[in-house]
């Protein structure tokens, strides 16, 4: 159950009731800046409200460090590969790389089409990271998956599916293999204890500025829009 509401201040802040939540929890969302109070059922909305309030301060800066949303049109300089590239129309029947431009096909939106050669891209790359990962740890992945997720870059399930999010095409290819090593070291240990992190630093000994670079740029990847 859902609602929202706004700040003394004019924040707009969205309110969710959890039957599992065990305390009150304020966040901002890292795509769009949305703000969510979540709130456990015996708490009263007035107290979450006045939560909320209290945190004001808190909430201005952590809205002012996210990145401004930009949208994926012709002329906008997008990341690829960590390489950032001019989007330009050109008589192209397919999106491709050329002299630090991203030619798109002409007299089509920039959007769907960018969209759909980055979900390419992330495809193949990932599927040879993860097939070399997979090779030196001994293990095997059931399948690889694509989402646009928000709060996380890649996962790995029980039964060997390994999901990533296509939007590591964007980030340099060092950073998405340091991803690929990272849910592929799950397939032995489905945990963040020592020895999981061990296994990530066989796979890849510094991984370190890798992972670094992700928690300090990701969210600049997530406020691209493909979309009006």
């Amino acid at each position: 159950m859902s609602a929202s509401f706004t700040t003394s201040d004019g924040i707009p802040v969205m309110l969710r009731r959890s039957a599992r939540a065990r305390r009150m929890t304020l966040r901002v969302a890292r795509h769009g800046g949305e703000v969510v109070l979540t709130l456990p059922s015996r708490i009263p909305e007035a107290e979450g409200r006045a939560f909320a309030e209290s945190k004001a301060d808190w909430l201005r800066q952590a809205r002012a460090r996210m990145p401004a949303a930009q949208l994926v049109a012709h002329g906008a300089v997008l990341p690829v590969m960590g390489q950032g590239l001019v989007i330009t129309a050109a008589a192209v029947r397919a999106v491709r790389v050329e002299d630090g431009a991203l030619l798109v096909p002409q007299g089509r939106a920039a959007g769907p089409v960018v969209q759909a050669f980055l979900k390419h891209r992330a495809q193949q790359a990932l599927l040879h990271s993860c097939t070399r990962h997979a090779a030196a740890v001994g293990r095997s992945f059931s399948a690889i998956a694509l989402r646009d997720t928000r709060s996380r870059w890649g996962s790995c399930t029980s039964d060997g599916r390994l999901m990533f999010s296509w939007r590591l095409a964007m980030a340099p290819h060092e950073v998405l293999d340091y991803v690929a090593a990272h849910e592929v070291a799950h397939l032995a240990h489905m945990d963040h204890s020592p020895r999981f992190w061990a296994a990530v630093a066989r796979l890849m000994p510094d991984y370190a500025p890798r992972r670094a670079w992700l928690r300090q740029h990701g969210d600049g990847l997530l406020a691209w829009r493909f979309r009006d």
